[in-house]
């Protein structure tokens, strides 16, 4: 069983300020969890609940004969750790990695300037998963990676691809366009997606869903697309324009 001081210390990893301190975020869920320890990140410990562990022996089990130590703790404790009202009752704890993105290995790469919705940045992880992206940036003024919100909705795409944040997406694009990368930033005003030349070494950057790309970024743009609108809608949330648009991608 776990002390009350280590479930409080496990508990202020819902805090980003704890979390960028300790270099550690918590995952929770059957499923991601089961993403989490097959990918490269590493986790210190899983914690369930004494239901959960007499429910779930083979998965336990699994989670042991991989090295990963296992806390069983009560149910009202586990609130405390947890961020969701209806926990399944298990959470991993893991450190933050710092993956580093290499440009000449990428044809493809996905950007993200100012995404402040945690729903959306993981949503749009997903999507990149989904569709072979293998490496994203994200500008520093996007949501935070590991909060609980986006880790959930990423449905384990953060374990999955190379996440780089807090980057200075303006002198990134830079040294990307000195490596050869043209610049396709998502707009309301652009080029049918459908007709971006997708054959090249290709950044595609989608932006804040209220503002939509800034001055310095349109400025560095190579090409504008966007989604021919079709109803009388006036705009698309960006996570599904993500989506739409990285369906495209042929990586």
């Amino acid at each position: 069983m776990m002390s009350k001081e280590e479930i409080k210390y496990v508990s202020k990893l819902l805090l980003k300020k704890f979390r960028q301190k300790e270099g550690k975020f918590i995952a929770e869920g059957k499923r991601l969890i089961n993403e989490a320890i097959e990918s490269n990140f590493i986790c210190e410990q899983v914690i369930v609940t004494e239901l959960f562990s007499k429910n779930e022996k083979d998965l336990i089990k699994y989670i042991i004969d991989k090295k990963i130590k296992v806390s069983v703790i009560g149910a009202k404790d586990f609130q405390k750790i947890s961020s969701t009202k209806n926990s399944q009752c298990i959470a991993g704890i893991f450190k933050i990695s710092k993956p580093k993105i290499e440009y000449d290995k990428e044809k493809f790469i996905v950007a993200l300037e100012n995404i402040s919705d945690p729903g959306n940045l993981g949503t749009i992880l997903r999507s990149c998963d989904w569709f072979g992206i293998k490496s994203v940036i994200l500008s520093n003024d996007c949501a935070e990676l590991y909060n609980p919100k986006v880790v959930r909705a990423s449905m384990g795409a953060v374990f999955n691809i190379k996440i780089v944040e807090n980057i200075d997406l303006i002198g990134e694009i830079h040294e990307l366009k000195n490596n050869g990368f043209t610049i396709n930033v998502a707009d309301m005003n652009g080029i049918d997606y459908t007709q971006a030349d997708w054959n090249r070494k290709s950044l595609i950057v989608f932006c804040n869903e209220a503002n939509g790309p800034t001055k310095e970024l349109i400025n560095l743009c190579d090409t504008k697309i966007t989604i021919p609108k079709k109803g009388k809608i006036d705009s698309l949330n960006v996570s599904a324009a993500a989506a739409v648009i990285l369906s495209q991608i042929k990586s």
